[in-house]
């Protein structure tokens, strides 16, 4: 995988447009990941409903299952469905709506400062192999390009907003994914990160 600086883009991903980000702050570069979990409806996969969400195109009146998000905008950059496709909805260079109220360090909005990955699936089953491979070469990436995204900057929604998010959930593979990245004090470990 590789990042397209100039367009904000990660290379070989599809990229959907959604209408749903703004501007960073003035200089401000990415130097947080933030991991999420989804699935559209709750614990199933597939069918666009994400893509449709992050697009705001989610029929929330004529399904019932959807209701709960009526006049809900959000997005990620990043998704990494169950089978390892890659869709983009954001350019990195752009604030991407993912983390809501939610504090790293002290810092408030960290959708101000941060990329956005969603993982289909949901916080009691586990992620597929494919995704943690497609997840660990997506991190390289943007770690290349935006060097400020440091050891101890990639975390999930769960510690950035605890007791208001949970994803990726209980089931998500912290230590694996710190392995093979070569992690060796993750700061998922160390402390409270909302402090």
């Amino acid at each position: 995988m590789r990042v397209d600086e100039a367009s904000g883009r990660v290379v070989d991903a599809s990229f959907v447009d959604s209408p749903n980000r703004g501007a960073r702050p003035a200089g401000q570069v990415p130097e947080l990941i933030v991991i999420h979990g989804i699935s559209l409806p709750a614990g199933q996969y597939g069918g666009g409903f994400i893509t449709q969400l992050f697009t705001n195109q989610l029929d929330t009146r004529g399904d019932a299952r959807f209701a709960y998000l009526a006049g809900v905008r959000v997005s990620a950059h990043l998704l990494v469905a169950r089978d390892g496709h890659v869709t983009q909805y954001v350019p990195l260079d752009q604030r991407a709506w993912h983390a809501g109220e939610s504090v790293f360090e002290g810092r408030h909005d960290c959708n101000d400062f941060s990329i956005g990955i969603e993982l289909e699936g949901t916080d009691t089953q586990g992620y597929r192999p494919i995704q943690y491979e497609i997840l660990e070469g997506l991190i390289v990436a943007l770690r290349e390009a935006y060097p400020a995204i440091g050891d101890d900057r990639i975390v999930g929604h769960c510690h950035i907003a605890p007791g208001r998010k949970s994803d990726p959930g209980p089931g998500f593979e912290w230590q694996r994914l710190h392995r093979n990245l070569g992690i060796r004090c993750p700061i998922t470990q160390r402390r409270s990160l909302s402090l």
